[in-house]
């Protein structure tokens, strides 16, 4: 490269966020700025943001902690480290800034995992980690936004499981999908390769400071029955850092590649729709679609990742493979994704190819068997709490499950979970404390919520009604 050229290349690389942004602005301000910088020059590398590592934002990030969380290894609360927050802060910023703080290990626990007798580990911060975390994620987050592909939804502001869904029936309903691609990355959390993730994150990260504590956090540790193992690959799952860095690791290794290479060497229209390390492509020609997973293979195994061969699979999918798989004397297929099986249909009508959805088989009888865990530790508390308590999770399970054309669904989740709280209630003591009369005798006093679909999927075509939602 000419010398001039080669200047010009280390003047955009190390051109830094202007010192006008140190003045008296908020940190918000300054991270909209940023954001900003890097959706106009999206070849910009960042070598100034440390200085944004300041008692402002962890305040901040520390404000926005929930309450009554567990603690790390240190056992430190959110209560007990307000009773000197401007003196922790104070020493936290003066560690930062001398490249004195060191995350400490997490302490890993293990939760249930949905529809499996498997466990899922998990990682518990200590709280000042946590707060440097979410610092470090605004921070990553105001500059990778601008890079992210549109069909990217996992933990991203403004984005949600119910928008993936969304964008999955506009594309599978109007955009001439015939084949469905349903992959699964074998752990992908613990199986990132820590080198490519801290070259990735070179390609607009310039400040050193920010990288090496970055790698500190990936290098941290666990602790798990009192021994600390430290951590040469993976990202621990239960930080608020960890999605940013997920969704960082999986744009370079697989969005980017699919965007710009394998979509391009399809014949028909290709879309890849992703949450987190969840993903689904929809695909117009066959020969696109069964290629898939053999160039998917290839690729990940550059990154260190694998694909789950039982978990993915290629099927036909759509108003054709309706009619084709009727040829057959078969059924169409199924696949599921974030927690619904999704399968061929018609509208209500019947003139027009829908597809519906359903709550997961898998994540039912999940739900279901956390449900009657807690029933049954808690049996022996006060009927109105108890009451209160499932009222409170049928709530949440029909907040995520309630949409559309799922109302079987969640009607079957309130009633195996009627018949649970009954059962329960009845084994408080030797003597039956409820008649099915009286129970729901009981329910007419303190009712329980009822089904009730919120979140509506449904796309027009843009002919119709210039892409807006029906609703």
């Amino acid at each position: 490269m000419p010398l001039e050229g080669r200047g010009r290349q280390m003047v955009e690389q190390s051109r830094e966020t202007p010192a006008a942004h140190r003045s008296g602005e908020p940190v918000a301000t300054k991270l909209l700025r940023i954001e900003a910088k890097a959706r106009q020059e999206h070849g910009l590398k960042f070598v100034n943001l440390y200085y944004l590592m300041n008692e402002e934002l962890l305040l901040r990030c520390f404000k926005q902690l929930k309450e009554n969380k567990a603690g790390g290894i240190d056992k430190v609360t959110k209560e007990q480290y307000a009773e000197k927050l401007e003196a922790n802060l104070e020493d936290l910023v003066n560690r930062l800034q001398r490249m004195a703080y060191r995350p400490q290990p997490v302490r890993r626990v293990y939760i249930p995992k949905a529809g499996s007798h498997k466990q899922r580990p998990l990682g518990i911060p200590c709280l000042e980690d946590k707060l440097v975390q979410a610092a470090l994620a605004r921070i990553l987050g105001a500059i990778y936004e601008a890079d992210f592909i549109e069909n990217s939804y996992g933990f991203r502001p403004g984005r949600s499981c119910h928008d993936a869904l969304r964008e999955l029936s506009q594309t599978v309903e109007w955009e001439s999908t015939n084949y469905i691609a349903e992959v699964d990355i074998k752990g992908f959390f613990d199986n990132v390769e820590q080198d490519w993730m801290m070259k990735m994150l070179g390609h607009r990260i310039g400040d050193q400071r920010v990288l090496r504590l970055v790698k500190r956090f990936l290098k941290s540790g666990v602790m798990e029955q009192g021994e600390i193992r430290t951590s040469e690959e993976g990202v621990p799952q239960g930080g608020s850092i960890s999605p940013v860095l997920a969704n960082v690791y999986l744009h370079y290794a697989l969005d980017l590649w699919f965007e710009k290479v394998y979509r391009k060497s399809c014949k028909g229209k290709a879309k890849l729709i992703r949450y987190a390390d969840d993903f689904v492509v929809c695909f117009q020609h066959r020969e696109d679609a069964t290629g898939f997973p053999t160039a998917l293979t290839e690729r990940l195994d550059k990154f260190g990742l694998e694909v789950e061969p039982t978990k993915t699979k290629v099927l036909e999918f759509g108003r054709d493979a309706v009619r084709q798989a009727r040829a057959r004397g078969e059924r169409p297929g199924t696949f599921e994704f974030l927690g619904f099986t999704h399968y061929c249909s018609r509208t209500k009508d019947g003139k027009r190819f829908r597809m519906k959805r359903v709550t997961s088989r898998q994540k039912l009888r999940a739900k279901l068997a956390k449900l009657k865990e807690s029933l049954k530790q808690k049996r022996v508390l006060p009927t109105r709490w108890i009451l209160e308590q499932v009222g409170r999770k049928l709530r949440g399970h029909y907040s995520y499950y309630g949409v559309s054309d799922n109302h079987r669904g969640l009607v079957r989740f309130y009633r195996e979970a009627t018949k649970l709280l009954y059962k329960w209630l009845n084994r408080r003591s030797q003597r039956r404390s409820y008649t099915w009369t009286e129970f729901k005798k009981l329910l007419h006093y303190f009712p329980l919520p009822q089904p009730h679909v919120r979140v509506h999927l449904f796309y027009r075509p843009a002919h119709d009604c210039l892409g807006s939602r029906v609703r």
